[in-house]
């Protein structure tokens, strides 16, 4: 088999834990696929992307290492001048090219042939801390944004340049979620080395374990983001009678919205963070159950943020919309 099958039987609506970024031997990680695919495994995960630098997935070297436990996603990280994004859901030997940089008519139609055959396009590590891997594009271009890149330490999975990238998508949500047109964030390892994978990884809510499906669901924002698969997450919203989970829109009927999280796998100390379109709007200490109340004349959504003591990300999640 040259390529891995799109689609692994029986798996149906759920959660399933996933790792969008990753290198192997054939572009400049230091891993086999085989050995990506225990890494995967060992780390909880459910399906991951292959998005070797400006190259298409090898024949050959992924249609035998998935089997019926793990999906894996054909995909490349197209390496431009000006920033790097992931092109996530390609057809076998599908390529997008990366000759062009910020102000290049071309960079629309790469995306757009992307988009065509159904793929997704990612912002990857828009405040990366190297010439070219800082974003200059639009985050608007994409589908989604990579806030949080674990490339750099599986020991310090969280560092100051995550914290820019999250900050700069956290701005845009008002805006975005009031028109309907805003960008859910994911979480990748970027992994390169042995000890990376799955450091962060997103939980997306799809109808079942296919590339099509995942995708789907990280495109309308239904996943969170955790640093291991120890997290555990539920993040609702009540009002009027009605329920919504992350992603989706609660109306409210004008009633007061009830929020819950509920978190398990957590170390000691940790802190639930509630955002809204105010900004840093709720904090309490994480437990079983952690709630909150406000109304959608307050804020068009909130999303939470799980820290720890020492104020790193342990999750997070993409919004829930109020209207």
């Amino acid at each position: 088999m040259d390529y891995p099958p799109t689609r692994l039987p029986g798996r149906g609506p759920g959660w399933y834990r996933g790792d969008l970024h990753v290198h192997s031997v054939h572009s400049d990680g230091g891993l086999t696929p085989a050995e990506l695919a225990a890494a995967a495994r060992a780390a909880g995960l459910d399906f991951l992307a292959t998005t070797e630098h400006d190259s298409p997935a090898e024949p050959g070297s992924w249609g035998e290492v998935g089997g019926d436990d793990l999906l894996v996603i054909l995909g490349q990280e197209v390496t431009t001048r000006t920033g790097h994004w992931l092109a996530l859901g390609l057809a076998p030997g599908q390529l997008a090219d990366h000759r062009h940089r910020l102000g290049d008519p071309a960079v629309d139609q790469e995306l757009r042939g992307v988009r065509a055959t159904g793929g997704l396009c990612v912002a990857a590590h828009p405040h990366a801390p190297y010439p070219g891997g800082e974003l200059a594009y639009p985050l608007e271009l994409f589908d989604a944004v990579e806030v949080w890149n674990g490339q750099w330490s599986a020991d310090l999975p969280w560092n100051a340049d995550n914290e820019a990238a999250l900050a700069e998508w956290g701005r845009r949500l008002g805006a975005g979620t009031r028109t309907g047109r805003w960008q859910p964030a994911v979480g990748s390892s970027d992994t390169h080395l042995p000890g990376q994978l799955g450091t962060p990884q997103t939980v997306v809510h799809a109808e079942e374990l296919s590339a099509p499906a995942i995708l789907a669901a990280v495109r309308a924002g239904r996943s969170w983001i955790a640093e291991s698969a120890a997290v555990r997450l539920e993040f609702t919203a009540e009002a009027a009678g009605r329920t919504a989970g992350i992603g989706e829109r609660l109306a409210t009927a004008g009633r007061p919205v009830e929020l819950l999280v509920r978190l398990s796998g957590l170390p000691d100390g940790c802190t639930v963070h509630f955002r809204t379109e105010r900004g840093k709007e709720h904090r309490a200490p994480a437990g079983e159950l952690v709630r909150w109340s406000t109304d959608a004349e307050r804020t068009a959504f909130v999303r939470v943020e799980v820290r720890r003591p020492d104020g790193r990300a342990l999750a997070l999640t993409n919004p829930v919309l109020l209207g």
